[in-house]
Parts: C-alpha cells; structure tokens; sequence
C-alpha cells in the first residue's frame, strides 16, 4: 500500500465516527477501528521491501523551486514508530469503546483521536522537513482538541491552552532550526540532510540550528524547563492520557532527535545540551511522580522522568546509549499504556484517582489489581520484566559516561533517578492495591467489561514475554538501530538478555530497588516534609510569564493601535520613506539609461488639472460632497491619462468603477453630516502634510529612477505579449492574462468581492433588525428634499439610455477576448444601467420588477467561473487554462470560440450582483419613516397616491 495512504487513511477517516455516531457507540468505535487497522495492514504490507534492505518512497512534486514537495520514506525507524502509533492506537480506540460514558459525544472524540494520529504517523513517515513542521504543528492542534476534550472541566481547558503554547512555542523554534538545516545541506529532503553530517556540524550555523530544533524536541517531549506542561495534560479523558504518553505526541520529540541523530550528534554542544536536560529531567520527574496523589499525576510524571532517561541516552552520542534508547521506548510503550489504562480503570470504577482513598483493590479488582502490578513491576526495573533489561543497558551506559570531568557523576544521578522510580511504582502498586479493604470508596469498585482490561492485558503480555525473553527484540532493535545510526557508527554487538553476571550494572539496579523499597516505608514522614517546604510551582511560573507577556503586548497595542489612522498612516509612510531613502543612499544607483520623452501641452494641462483638483481635495476634504466630486475628478483624469498611455482596458474600468462608485458613496453619505469635524489641531495637520508631500516626492522620484532605467529583469510582459493568442486564444492581452494566466486572481478576487457584498448586505440585515433600525428611519434630512423624488427627465433619460448601456455591455464582453473590454467591465456597465432604474424610479418600484436575487447571481458568477475552471481537467489541461477553437456557421465568416469566456461570463454576473446586491443595501437603509415608496416609474401628481389609498 502507498505511503501517501497509510498517511492520509486517519485524516479521511476522521469524518466516520461523526456519520456513524448516530448509529450507535459500537457501530462508531467499529468504524474508527476499522481506519486504523486499515492503515496498520497498509504499513505492514511494506515491511518486506523494508526487511530485503530497501527503503520505501513515495513522492509528488508539489513546489519543487520552494523545495515543498510531498514525500514520505519508510525506514525501520519509521517504520517502529508508525507501528506503535496505530498498533497502541487500535488498543485505545477499543478501550475507549467501554470507557467514555453514555454523554460523551463519542463520534467527536474519535474524529479528534484520527486527526491526532494521522499527524504522528505523518511527522514519523515524512522525508521533506518542511511537510514534517506541518505534521508537528498539527499534532499541537489536535491534542489540543483531545486534552481539552472535557470543555466542562476547568482543568480540560487550562491544560489544553497549557500544552498548545509551550508546544507550539516550541515548534515555532523548531521551524526556525530546520529552515537553517535545509539551507546547511541545500535540500529540505531529510534523507538528502542525513548525508551531510560534516557540512552541517562544520557550519557556523550548526548551533543556533541545534539549539532551535532541540526547543521544539525539548518542549515536545516535556524535557526541563518545559516539563511542566505534561502532567496538566491528564485532565484528558485516560485513553487520551494513555496514548500521549505512550506513542504518540510526547514521544513525537524523541522521535525527531532520534531521526536527527546522525547528523547532529556526537558534538560538544549537543552532549552538553540533551545529556543535561535528560539528566536533570530524570531526577526532577521521578521525584515530584513520588510525591503526587493521583494516580494520572503520579504516571504523568513518570512519563517526564523516563522521557528524559531517553533523552540522555541520545545525548551521550555513542551508538550504545542509541540502541538503548530505542529499547526503553518500545518497553516504556507497553507499560505505561498498560498503566495508564489500569488507572483509568480504576478511576471509572472507584471514582476517584486519589491514591489516599484507596488501598485493598486486590481483592475488589484482581484482574486490574494483576495488569496494573506487572506493568509497574516493569516501570520499577524488576528482574524477568522488560524494564529491567532496558534499565541495566541504561546504568551501564551511565557508568561509561562522564560529566563534568567525572565518570562517577552520571551514574550517581542515573542511580537517584532509578531509585525514585522504584519508589514511586512500589507507591503506585501497594498504596492502589494492597491493603485492607475500604469501607469509604467513593463508589464501590470491581472489575469492569473485559473490553476495558483486554487492552492493557495484551499489552501486559508483551511486558513479560519481552522480558523474559529479551532476545525475541533483539533483531527488532539492532534493526531499528541501524537506522537511527546511519553511516556514523556501526550497531553494537551487545546481546540483550536477562543475565549478564555479578557487574556494576546490576549493583546500582539492586541499590535502587532496596532504596525504593525504603522510600515507600518511610513515605509518610518524607511528605509531611516535601509538603512544608517551599518551592518554585512550575506552573505558577508559567502562568506568570503569560500574564507579563499579556501585559507588555496590551501596553504596546494600547500604546500604538490607538484607533487613530493619521497615526498609523504616519508611522507607516516615514518607515517607508526612511527604508527608501536608506537604500537609495547605501545601494548601488546606476546612471540613466533611457531619455525623457517630451510632453505636449495637453499632457502638461491635464497634469495641472490632477494636481488642482487634488489640492483642492486636501483643502475641502471636510465638505463630504464637495471632496466625493473631486474624487469622481480625479478617476476620470486618471481615466484621459490610461488611455494617453495606450491602456484602454484599463481607462474603460477605471471610468464604470468611479460611476458605480461615486453612486453607491453618495447613498452612503445621505446617513453622515454634511462637513467632517475638525478633529485635529494646526500644528498636527502641518505635520501630516510635510510627511505626505515627502511620501509623494518619494513615490514620484522612486516611479522616475525605475522609468528612467532598463529593468533589472526582463519583464513578464513579453511572455504575455508572445504567448497571449497562441495559449489563450485572444489578442486582448489584458483580458487574456485576467481569464488565463491570471485566472486564480481574479477567481479569488470574484469570490471576494461577492464575500464583501454579502458582508454589506448582512450588516444591512442586522441595523434593520436593532435598535438603530428606529434610528433610521426617524431621521431628519439636513435640508429640505426636492418636490419630486422621481424627476419625469430622468425616468424618461434612463428609459431610453437602458437598452443601450445594455447593448454596449453585451458589445464589450463579447470582443473583450480581442479587442479592450471583458466581464467585469461589461459588469460594471450594466450594472450602471440598472442603477439608474433605481436612481429615476426608486427602490420599490425597481424591486417589484426584479426577477433574481442579487445573492443568487453572486454565486453563480462564482459558480460558472468555477466549473469552467473544472472543465480544463476534462481536456488534460489545469485549472483554469482556456481551450479555444474555430468555428463557421452558414452565411457567417469564421469566428473563434474560447473557453475563457464562460469564465468571463463568471466575472461579469459576479461583478453584476455584487454592485447591485450593495445599492440595494444602502437603498434599504434610505428608507425613513411616515414616507411611502411609490410604486408608480415617475411623478406626475404626487396626490394621485392619496387618491388611490382613499379609493380603497
């Protein structure tokens, strides 16, 4: 099965549990079960390419200049963890089946448990970096949906945000490290950056990458400082605590470090830097897990401690210390799975975790009682059980280490580690389990559905079988091994077994279990003790932190984002104009190239009359009216020197635009006052003016220095200009790069433009339905209003002029593919047509005769200029790319006939709906009350109204 499958098979999968929920809670697990085991079977049906030495690829070039491209690769390291994902995953799904209660929306958990495992499976399949910051992002996303499932519960939510911030922090320093890597090596392919271990460690970039990526390890994998965040994640639901903790995201981190081992190992930074938090990681962990009440906080903090047993056994950089850590992560898989699950059980059935009221559930719970007592025994390191054979390889690979000079000092700290791991499983056992019997249990337990303890059974059943026959995963790891060692090292020859003799290995082993053993006796007075002394809350910490950062930014935001935009304005055009004038002062300026052209006195005059009527906008910008006309001015100018320059496409749109703009702001207008406020004092205004007459010059001298010199690379317009018939089909260059070369803009612009007159009509919506819509309607005009609202001249005018803007709008969108025109010119034309309808004979006599709702040509313009993209594919061609042919009819010359011009038709009914959708709006708006709508086209005897109610 292709890679591309077994990867995407969750993510599709996700949308099943949400269908087959209403079916029922079996039907919904079946179906979330089946998805996973389809992906296992897909994963699994690659291993015997993987076992005949290969290395299974898939690829799909995507954006190969960016160096994105879609890429997964199946080695043994990928391979053992993607098996633990949906193996441990299929576990979880069936003990979620009999864990969640009846109100839990099990379709919505399942949906965010697919989610989240297809972006683990996704982070440990992929080859391209940049594909994988994508999966580890997700992986944030998703278990911040899983954690924070329980919205109802305080603590769900606080360490949901908990784990998406310190994780998400991390990854965003994590992608700053792998964009460095990918430079390093030249290719973002992992399987090309795992080649180029010298160049990368010989780089002056190597440390700030290695730091930067090892943040997104660290603070993935809850090493120290960022440990605190794990344990907050137990507010999930437990098959969620279970499966973070064992497989997936925690081991996430792990898992990157491993990956990156060749190439970023065995350096004195890295030594320093991932030995050290291991180590401060394994101690700190163990010992505050001894000290918890419940029963998750306990295993939760066991997790942080064994994760950074993992974590300094990467870090020592031998090929040992790796084939270790890969050891410890498939025993720490099963155990903690399986005890994660116990607790849980026990939580449903006691109903509680806290370790004080409990004891005796032995004899209520001997099948929990029994799984939950083999897999800490493991946790512990005791003899016949697969912790303890990983445990001795770690103290042996403690005792080879030194640190800080010292061959002594790791293992001292190794030994402490173990020693409150023992303690903390022996806690975990005998104050659960042992005991007398209570009489005060929240709830009276005993042992659940066995679909509830098959799970952390099988995994039990593995605890034992590897430990007491540690050979049988000796192959699996030495396989493993050597992929995470690559060409650096070769795998060890090192036998795992359950007896290596009377070595030092083993006397730590047995110091940490006696000193364990003692801990547990002498509990009761050591809390009391770790109670009353104080010590920094890594959570309060936290949180405090949060709260500063919260600070700085309001007072920052407060401080700048005032709501004024004469200051943003400001802010930005002197940083502009700074930047600018910094690199026209600093770059390299070349001499002119090209002579100035003369102007002719029409030219000059029309100048004149744009700076004129600018300046006389600036003056009289506060009188509404007076600045909207100018405004008109000023397009049309612009319009005259479009058309000077040989651009009429873009004269003739410039012209529609100012029309059905200058209607639509003067609806606008009729709700504000005539003159803006003075809102600003003189000495303020002289400063805005020194900084725009200084923006202009600099946009003026910016516009001289690119028109005076040849372009620094050859402009696009010549491909255009070479290719716009023979791959478009149409002479019209502008209107074949709108429909073709460009189609994706104006696809979005369309789809923007009909969202933007949605939102307008949607704002209309909510005033007429408040307590402005009163407002409104009882408002008085500032002056007296004209006798006739709907003039007989102007009903007549546009009546006449209707059916020729119409002929002229259906005129330009036909030739627009060769000759100046098009759909969203044809649109505005139109659309200026119609708004004179509403203009003479006002909005109720407009409105009975409108047959379509604006919203529906709105989409489908959107609609049809879609689907005409659609069409491309059935030709063999992309989105969007125009088809055109050749086509004579009897009694007619040959004519042309091109695809583009279905998605012409698209733009123009887009363009068409959107400006009228909006008119309409404001129209609604106008309305005030004690007024009636006439119904009639014109005024001829506004008494005839009066005559006509009286009538009936």
């Amino acid at each position: 099965m292709s890679l591309f499958i077994v990867v995407l098979m969750p993510f599709l999968g996700a949308l099943l549990p949400g269908v087959l929920y209403p079916a029922g809670r079996r039907t919904c697990a079946l179906g979330t079960l089946s998805v996973t085991l389809i992906a296992l079977i897909g994963l699994i049906s690659n291993f015997p390419a993987l076992l005949a030495g290969e290395t299974v690829t898939a690829r799909i070039e995507w954006m190969p200049a960016l160096g994105l491209n879609a890429t997964f690769f199946l080695d043994p390291l990928g391979a053992f963890f993607a098996t633990l994902i949906l193996g441990i995953g299929l576990l979880i799904i069936a003990y979620g089946r009999y864990y969640l209660s009846s109100s839990d929306n099990m379709g919505e958990f399942y949906t965010y448990l697919l989610l989240f495992q297809g972006a683990m499976v996704g982070i440990v399949l992929s080859d391209n970096i940049l594909m994988l910051l994508v999966f580890w992002e997700l992986t944030s996303l998703s278990s911040f949906l899983l954690i924070g499932y329980w919205r109802h519960l305080a603590e769900g939510r606080q360490g949901a945000r908990m784990a998406l911030t310190v994780t998400g922090m991390g990854g965003l320093a994590m992608i700053g490290g792998m964009l460095i890597l990918g430079q390093i090596a030249g290719s973002y392919d992992l399987t090309v950056i795992l080649e180029n271990r010298d160049a990368i460690q010989e780089s002056d970039l190597y440390l700030p990458a290695l730091i930067l990526i090892l943040l997104g390890c660290f603070t993935k994998s809850a090493q120290f400082p960022f440990h605190f965040w794990l344990p907050h994640a137990m507010a999930a639901p437990t098959p969620v605590s279970a499966y973070l903790h064992s497989a997936t995201m925690v081991k996430a981190g792990i898992f990157l470090m491993a990956r990156m081992w060749p190439v970023l190992s065995g350096s004195e930074a890295w030594f320093w830097l991932v030995t050290g938090a291991g180590l401060i990681t394994v101690v700190l962990g163990a010992v505050i897990s001894f000290f918890k009440h419940d029963l998750k906080a306990i295993l939760a903090f066991s997790t942080v401690s064994h994760l950074g047993l993992i974590t300094m056994l990467l870090g020592t950089g031998t090929a040992f210390g790796a084939m270790t850590a890969i050891f410890h992560i498939l025993n720490h898989a099963t155990f903690k799975a399986a005890l994660f699950m116990s607790a849980g059980i026990v939580d449903h059935e006691a109903h509680t975790r806290d370790i004080r009221r409990l004891g005796g559930l032995r004899h209520l719970m001997p099948v929990t009682a029994t799984i939950a007592t083999l897999a800490a025994l493991s946790m512990a390191g005791i003899p016949l059980f697969n912790g303890f054979v990983s445990k001795e390889m770690w103290l042996e690979e403690a005792l080879h280490t030194e640190f800080f000079a010292s061959p002594y000092f790791v293992a001292a700290i190794c030994t402490i580690g173990a020693l409150f791991s023992a303690a903390y499983s022996f806690r975990f056992i005998f104050h659960t389990f042992f005991g007398d019997t209570r009489r005060d249990y929240p709830s009276h337990p005993h042992d659940p559905n066995p679909g509830m303890w098959l799970p952390p059974a099988f995994l039990v059943c593995l605890v034992l079988i590897i430990g007491m026959a540690p050979f049988l995963a000796e192959p699996l790891v030495k396989f493993v091994t050597a992929a995470v060692l690559g060409n650096t090292a070769e795998v060890p020859t090192y036998h795992l077994a359950i007896w290596h003799g009377f070595k030092p290995p083993l006397y730590l082993s047995g110091i940490a279990v006696a000193g364990g053993i003692l801990l547990v006796l002498l509990h009761a007075p050591l809390q009391r003790l770790w109670d009353a002394t104080p010590r920094p809350e890594a959570k309060s910490i936290f949180e405090g932190l949060i709260a500063g950062c919260v600070w700085v930014a309001r007072r920052i935001t407060c401080g700048l984002h005032d709501g004024s935009f004469t200051r943003f304005a400001a802010i930005l055009m002197v940083a502009i104009v700074a930047g600018g004038a910094h690199a026209y002062f600093t770059g390299n300026a070349t001499a002119a190239t090209r002579d100035m052209q003369p102007a002719s006195v029409v030219a000059i005059a029309t100048w004149a009359m744009l700076i004129a009527a600018t300046g006389f906008l600036v003056a009289a910008h506060r009188k509404r009216l007076a600045a909207l006309i100018l405004i008109g001015i000023i397009g049309l100018i612009v319009s005259v020197a479009f058309a000077f320059f040989s651009a009429p496409d873009l004269a003739m749109t410039q012209i529609s635009v100012e029309v059905v703009t200058i209607v639509l702001m003067l609806l606008a207008l009729n709700f504000l006052p005539k003159e803006t406020p003075v809102e600003s004092s003189a000495l303020r205004r002289l400063r805005d003016g020194a900084i725009g007459c200084v923006g202009g010059l600099g946009a003026g001298a910016l516009c001289y220095y690119l028109l005076v010199r040849e372009s620094v690379a050859p402009p696009i317009s010549d491909y255009h200009l070479e290719n716009s018939y023979a791959g478009g089909g149409g002479t019209n260059v502008v209107n074949v790069i709108l429909v073709d070369f460009r189609g994706f803009d104006t696809f979005g612009e369309i789809i923007v433009l009909g969202i933007a007159a949605l939102v307008i009509y949607a704002l209309t919506e909510a005033l007429l339905r408040g307590p402005v819509r009163a407002r409104l309607l009882n408002r008085t005009p500032e002056s007296p209003l004209a006798g006739d609202r709907h003039p007989l001249m102007m009903v007549v005018l546009t009546r006449v002029i209707m059916p020729v803007l119409l002929m002229i709008g259906i005129y330009i969108f036909l030739r627009g593919h060769n000759l100046p025109g098009g759909g969203f010119i044809a649109g505005l034309v139109v659309a200026v047509a119609v708004v004179q309808q509403y203009m003479a004979s006002g909005y109720a006599w407009a409105t009975q005769r409108q047959r379509y709702p604006y919203h529906g040509i709105v989409g489908a313009g959107v609609l049809i200029a879609g689907l005409t993209g659609i069409g491309a594919w059935f030709t063999g061609y992309e989105f969007l790319t125009s088809s055109f042919t050749y086509i004579k009819l009897p009694l007619l010359d040959e004519f042309e006939v091109a695809s583009a011009m279905g998605f012409d038709l698209g733009v123009f009914l887009a363009v068409l709906g959107a400006v009228m959708l909006s008119l309409e709006s404001f129209s609604r708006l106008a309305r005030r009350a004690h007024t009636t709508d006439s119904l009639h086209a014109m005024d001829i005897d506004p008494s005839r109204d009066d005559q006509t109610e009286g009538d009936h």
